[in-house]
């Protein structure tokens, strides 16, 4: 993309209440069913009387209903964020259940056992790893599929990476395969780095691939537990490279909510054309010193929206933010606009008026380049 400040999304939306409770087979309130309709208005999307007889009814859905269902909460945000004027979109992951857990369900060797906090009261289904992972079967095609039919702007696909899987899973298989090394310290370390690399090679690079197969031209790999462990960070680079080795698409990683500057220098290692970041929540935009002070020339994913706010940041301030990175890096041409995380905790009338001024302060930032 050759135009300054380009906008893309970065994660989740909230997925609708009409969603979630019509894959379960109840029937959305009278209310529910107004919000449908007026985004459906909003979107202009039609069609969507065949969406409300589904609904229509309590009880069992047929596999085929909820799969119609879910095609309409994918639509929707596409839409959603097509309308918001973003250059590059997906679906708001409206298919997954989580990214942690739609992953591990599909990746062999693990046993789940309950519910842990993540969040703002949002909780996850944590699993152990018990044997050696193995993929049952490569993540994210048919969602894949039906953006790039749907969708009417460029698309990213999103992943969960390998170090985030094993970070927030519990460690049994690789902890006993690691019981020659005396060292508790670095037999943990070492138990971490093969559980984290197994993850790498035999369940997130044969989805790469086939990703890329499908049609995926930009495949953006989702760290949010980068940092967790800094002493960890050489295995985060490890299993990046591991992951994606030989796949053909353009590579961001996103990594939310850390102290950036331990990821360097290892980070240089990374085989990333983008790193995209947390600005806004953590208001230290020098944070793009980093890129200055190592040398870093990828292009960096500027986050300018807080995500665990409902203020709607106005078009004056994004663009001061985007000027102020300008400043630092001395290279417009390698920032991309985007929020700092995923929406999934905002309304979608929050998430769309901070998209929408997002897109607008970039293209003020733009205009203040380019005079």
């Amino acid at each position: 993309m050759t135009k300054l400040f380009p906008t893309q999304e970065i994660g989740s939306l909230a997925k609708p209440a009409w969603l979630v409770k019509g894959v379960r087979g109840v029937r959305p309130s009278a209310e529910e069913l107004a919000e449908l309709d007026f985004w459906a208005a909003r979107l202009d999307l039609e069609g969507v009387e065949d969406l409300r007889r589904v609904l229509a009814t309590n009880g069992g859905r047929s596999d085929g209903a909820k799969q119609a269902i879910r095609d309409w909460g994918a639509l929707f945000a596409i839409r959603l964020l097509e309308a918001a004027g973003l250059d590059v979109v997906y679906d708001g992951e409206a298919r997954r259940v989580e990214m942690y857990e739609y992953p591990i369900r599909r990746i062999e060797g693990f046993q789940f056992y309950g519910h842990v906090r993540s969040f703002d009261n949002r909780y996850y289904r944590k699993a152990a790893v018990v044997d050696r992972v193995q993929l049952r079967e490569p993540l994210h095609l048919d969602e894949l599929g039906f953006v790039k039919r749907n969708a009417r702007r460029p698309v990213k696909i999103p992943i969960t990476g390998p170090y985030t899987l094993a970070d927030w899973s519990f460690n049994e298989y690789y902890v006993r395969q690691a019981a020659e090394i005396a060292d508790l310290r670095r037999r943990n370390y070492e138990a971490k780095r093969r559980f984290t690399l197994d993850l790498a090679t035999e369940a997130i690079h044969p989805t790469l691939q086939a990703l890329v197969a499908a049609g995926a031209d930009w495949i953006q790999i989702d760290e949010p537990a980068a940092t967790t462990h800094p002493e960890e960070v050489p295995i985060l680079v490890e299993a990046f490279n591991a992951a994606t080795e030989g796949v053909r698409a353009r590579l961001s990683i996103h990594i939310c909510y850390s102290d950036y500057r331990a990821l360097y220098p290892h980070i240089l290692q990374a085989r990333a054309d983008m790193l995209t970041l947390e600005f806004k929540n953590t208001g230290d935009y020098n944070i793009v010193n980093l890129f200055r002070e190592f040398d870093d020339r990828r292009q960096i994913g500027l986050g300018v929206v807080d995500v665990h706010s409902d203020v709607i940041e106005t078009p004056e301030e994004i663009r001061e933010k985007i000027l102020q990175a300008v400043r630092i890096l001395g290279a417009p041409e390698r920032i991309w606009v985007n929020p700092d995380c995923g929406l999934r905790t905002r309304t979608w009338d929050v998430a769309f008026a901070k998209l929408q001024n997002l897109v607008e302060g970039a293209r003020l930032a733009r205009e203040a380049v380019a005079g």
